[in-house]
């Protein structure tokens, strides 16, 4: 295992419900969260969930992987979160439920030992204002760098609120249909991610294309580009970003060259890929990973 990092993780937990009736721990954050965890970095996962038999399996199912769930909040008036999930052509839809307990963050109860060295969210969670107000509150406490993951989820997002929230992060994720539909959508996405570093003045975007792979623009004005190889296994492709993302930190924060971090990253994803859902609760699944490290 490599040395425990100081990620501080804002945002949903939820349970993703498939058509065969099979309920998935999810949410974005938390997969990611999840992930970091069997990584070895111990992160700080900051959400809420209610009081109901969900909730209780949540924090349980947190406790038993090893994730502390001293910064998961109980709410005793809002349920916790579901998303209703259907796979089209290979490509998962989203049917998410509102006003579920991680819209209530309360910026109140959050109190961290020390500053993060990165705080990662993403936008789902921000759709209300309570949860909104707690990231805050919480970025002016700690002052840390943030990592934004663009997840546009209609009709939950609003084209101001994202880019006063990319004009605050240092580094930001997004797929090439968020980047078109930010409004970047020309045929040439080398351009548009330029355009887009530019105006919102990131250190690194990265911009995963599915079957393409992920290409990253870095400050120097270096792109990056990692083909994916050919799939072992393939299942569903829901949590696949969420792997990407949680070994994209993992090695910033373990100061990996680009290269070596969208290779893993792409590696993981593809691994993610081949089970149902975004998470396993199998250590032999991650050990296997980090074996390639």
């Amino acid at each position: 295992m490599m040395t425990p990092s100081n990620i501080a993780i804002f945002g949903e937990v939820l349970f993703d419900c498939f058509p065969t009736g099979e309920k998935v721990l999810g949410g974005a954050p938390f997969n990611i969260a999840w992930h970091l965890q069997a990584m070895g970095d111990s992160p700080t996962f900051i959400s809420r969930v209610g009081t109901d038999d969900l909730g209780k399996q949540i924090i349980l199912s947190a406790q038993e992987w090893g994730l502390k769930p001293d910064h998961i909040q109980l709410d005793p008036t809002h349920p916790t979160g579901q998303v209703a999930i259907t796979v089209e052509e290979g490509e998962p839809h989203y049917l998410i439920t509102p006003d579920s307990a991680y819209d209530f963050i309360d910026q109140h109860l959050i109190k961290l030992p020390s500053p993060p060295d990165i705080l990662y969210h993403g936008t789902l969670a921000l759709r209300n204002k309570p949860s909104r107000q707690a990231l805050e509150a919480l970025i002016q406490t700690t002052g840390a760098p943030l990592f934004l993951d663009v997840n546009l989820r209609d009709p939950w997002w609003q084209k101001d609120d994202v880019e006063q929230w990319l004009s605050r992060a240092t580094w930001v994720k997004l797929n090439i249909d968020e980047l078109k539909t930010l409004g970047f959508a020309t045929n040439h996405t080398e351009s548009e991610m330029r355009q887009f570093q530019n105006q919102f003045d990131l250190e690194q975007v990265i911009v995963t294309r599915g079957s393409e792979g992920p290409i990253v623009l870095t400050q120097d004005n270096q792109f990056h580009e990692k083909k994916p190889d050919d799939l072992a296994k393939f299942v569903d492709t829901v949590g696949a970003g969420d792997a990407f993302t949680a070994v994209y930190i993992h090695g910033l924060m373990s100061k990996w060259s680009i290269e070596k971090t969208l290779a893993a990253a792409q590696g993981f994803a593809s691994q993610v890929i081949g089970i149902r859902g975004a998470t396993s609760t199998d250590p032999a699944f991650y050990q296997q990973f980090i074996d390639t490290l």
